[in-house]
């Protein structure tokens, strides 16, 4: 029997990660990570929880990756530290990854992949790459072939007919695996619930053309760093307007040295300007391309807000493009840095006023529809996305003419059993959610985190005193500390320290000998007299050092 199993992916946006298992072997599809949303404080990332991989590590054969976004391989450095495997992709995919993975002096079994090409993961599963226009050159969805059964994973995917690259869905590849028959279909949930279809790139492209020839001075565009083929018609578009091209962000000029090298971005070697060359430029000959559209607070585009941003700083007559959408939750931060924009003077552009300077990667209603009628599963299961998305996609799916017992819902540790009888749930495995930074090798535990935000809140309070050796007599303090604290509470300090010393006076010299209950007699004595003061009592850090 096939067993597939989302570690990661379904019920949330990102973490995008699938096992198959069959007869002792498993594969991976993608290994993402997800950006932290909430109060999560010095969270960079967070990805899957692979202890239930890593239990077996024998069993993991290979990772195949759909497309070189984050969220379908982000994570996947975390993975092979603990267990080398082969990664497949295409060339674009495992460009980025390269990178990434030698910027962490990583090494790892890299094999290339094209589209219709076969390739064996184990001794239990075929795969085929099948072309899908998205967000980012060279995605795939899978054709994924066992002896229980063919399913095919859509990866993210839109239905374009008219695609930057000129390379658009291969419907007809599909179509053929459909007439041929296929047990399960695992399709794109993201935007399930928006109707009709995802519009071209090139109404993009388009409505650059008439903001540029509309703009007096200098343009910037803001987008996502792996947007590519967005930053292939703006600098088609420079080209042909007369405008030289600057690029400020660190993984925009990564994803663009990468994809020129790899032949998937063509730019006349003239055409890129260093930013310091911007000041002899006129201003109507001059395009910026940055990232920041999320109003990152070390973005490139925040960094041009700021009065030491020279060459780079946003000035009066300039029209910034924000051309992306705005991921819930970063509401507030891109409305204020919309305001900021203004106030200096720029003439701002953004999807609310202006829709077309923005197109999703991810297929509508009336694509998912196409998917379906032309892959013809004998069952359905929606992927990559939150319960809201998923929900709908299964509905749609019903709607669409599935009939009920064909379709499946997953979530996060389901499992998912397929075979010539036919599809049905089987249990789960344990996943989780694993919050980390870039360079981290371990996890921010639960009870970490909930000391962080409690620091956040309140700030903090540190008490020292020093005791003799022996005799345990004070030689000096309590010395009391605040840091984060407000302005009020920085005056109660003293206090807190004549408190915690008429404490310590208070007990006798065999119980000054007790390093715990020292410490606790401090905590108590601090807080106490903030509480009585402000109403709060903030964290204690005691230090007792003996001499």
């Amino acid at each position: 029997m096939l067993r597939i199993i989302p570690l990661g992916g379904l019920g949330e946006i990102g973490l995008n990660c699938m096992a198959f298992e069959h007869s002792g072997e498993r594969m991976l599809v993608d290994c993402g990570l997800m950006f932290p949303r909430g109060n999560l404080p010095g969270v960079e990332i967070i990805v899957p929880d692979f202890s239930w991989i890593t239990a077996d590590p024998e069993e993991l054969k290979g990772v195949v990756l759909t497309h070189a976004h984050e969220d379908h391989i982000g994570a996947l450095p975390f993975l092979l530290k603990r267990i080398n495997v082969p990664v497949w992709g295409t060339r674009f995919t495992l460009g980025l990854v390269r990178h990434k993975l030698d910027e962490l002096g990583l090494r790892a079994d890299l094999r290339e992949i094209a589209p219709r090409e076969r390739f064996k993961v184990g001794e239990s599963f075929v795969v085929e790459a099948v072309r899908v226009t998205h967000s980012v050159p060279d995605g795939v969805a899978l054709i994924i072939q066992s002896p229980s059964g063919t399913v095919v994973h859509t990866g993210d995917f839109k239905l374009d007919g008219t695609p930057i690259d000129g390379r658009p869905t291969d419907l007809e590849r599909l179509g053929e695996l459909g007439e041929q028959g296929v047990g399960l279909l695992l399709s794109d949930s993201t935007n399930s619930e928006v109707d009709g279809s995802t519009r071209s790139e090139q109404t993009v492209a388009e409505t650059f053309t008439r903001l540029f020839a509309q703009a007096k001075g200098r343009v910037v565009i803001t987008m996502f760093a792996s947007h590519l083929h967005r930053v292939q018609h703006a600098m088609a578009l420079a080209a042909r307007t007369g405008r030289k091209v600057s690029i400020a962000g660190r993984a925009l000029e990564r994803n663009i040295t990468i994809a020129r090298s790899l032949g998937f971005l063509e730019i006349p070697d003239d055409l890129i300007v260093p930013w310091e060359a911007l000041g002899v430029i006129p201003k109507q000959n001059i395009l910026i391309l940055c990232t920041g559209a999320q109003a990152e607070p070390r973005s490139a585009l925040s960094s041009m807000l700021k009065p030491d941003a020279h060459q780079l700083a946003i000035e009066p007559g300039d029209t910034v493009i924000l051309s992306s959408r705005t991921i819930p939750g970063n509401e507030p931060l891109v409305t204020s840095m919309i305001d900021r924009l203004l106030a200096r003077g720029a003439n701002v552009i953004y999807p609310a006023i202006e829709p077309g300077i923005h197109v999703s990667g991810h297929a509508a209603k009336d694509e998912q529809r196409r998917m379906v009628e032309t892959v013809k599963p004998r069952a359905f299961t929606p992927i990559h996305g939150e319960l809201h998305h998923l929900h709908r996609h299964l509905a749609n799916a019903r709607d669409f003419g599935i009939p009920e017992n064909r379709l499946h819902l997953l979530t996060d540790g389901d499992v998912l059993g397929l075979n010539e009888s036919g599809i049905a749930t089987l249990g789960r495995v344990p996943v989780g959610q694993l919050p980390t930074r870039r360079d981290a090798d371990g996890w921010v535990p639960p009870d970490a985190l909930d000391e962080r935000r409690i620091l956040a809140e309140g700030g903090l309070v540190l008490v020292v005193v020093v005791l003799q050796v022996g005799t345990h007599k004070l030689l000096s303090g309590p010395h009391v500390w605040g840091q984060g604290l407000a302005n009020d509470e920085q005056a109660f300090l003293p206090l807190a320290g004549e408190e915690a010393r008429r404490s310590l006076n208070a007990i006798s010299s065999a119980l000054l000998g007790d390093d715990a209950f020292v410490r606790d007699t401090l905590i108590q004595a601090v807080r106490r007299t903030f509480k009585q003061l402000s109403g709060r009592k903030p964290p204690v850090m005691p230090l007792v050092v003996k001499l």
